[in-house]
């Protein structure tokens, strides 16, 4: 009897709309968004010009996330080959360089944004950061961003087969999002239902 009572107070309080949620994203969740969303071309690599047979070409790869005061602080690995190309082989130079962009979280309704783009480090040519500064201001905050309501319906839509509930999010809102340490942590409010 206590048990059924304790599962009937689970179930009812699951109903009830649930308020100052917080939850933790780690910095590897977000280098896995970005890996998923916008690193997903050959051997993992974003091409900003150029692709994987072209002789002269520009590509990021290997991002890492890591969090830096208020800000979410990603790092990428960027290699190039501009030039001319000239029978399969490119003319000109050869550019190798680790490139830093710092973002603010911005909270939008149900989605995980990122805004004021801070380019910290950057190449010494002026030819790469042509294409670099656009690619790390406003392509790379764009692909990070993440409908968090949706994933959180992907995630509850398998509970009925591993719980035998079925859980169900009808509502969520983020109000704020903030590094906290080693975690974006964000403050939502959430409705859920329980079958």
């Amino acid at each position: 009897m206590p048990r059924t009572l304790l599962v009937c107070a689970f179930l009812l309080s699951a109903i009830i709309p649930v308020h100052a949620i917080e939850v933790g994203i780690s910095a590897q969740a977000l280098e896995r968004t970005l890996k998923t969303q916008l690193f997903n071309g050959p051997e993992g690599r974003y091409y900003l010009r150029g692709d994987s047979r072209s002789a002269c070409y520009v590509y990021a790869d290997s991002p890492r996330v890591s969090f830096d005061q208020d800000r979410v602080v990603v790092r990428v690995h960027t290699r190039a080959r501009l030039g001319t190309g000239i029978r399969g082989a490119c003319m000109g130079v050869s550019i190798t360089r680790e490139v830093d962009v710092s973002i603010l979280p911005d909270a939008q309704g149900e989605t995980i944004g990122f805004r004021d783009a801070r380019i910290d480090h950057l190449s010494n040519s002026r030819e790469l950061n042509f294409l670099l500064v656009p690619f790390l201001s406003r392509e790379l905050p764009q692909q990070m961003k993440v409908n968090a309501a949706d994933l959180m319906r992907q995630l509850l839509s398998r509970s009925a087969e591993t719980t035998g509930y079925a859980f169900s999010l009808t509502a969520l809102k983020i109000h704020s999002m903030l590094v906290q340490g080693s975690l974006l942590v964000l403050d939502v409010d959430a409705r859920m239902s329980v079958n």
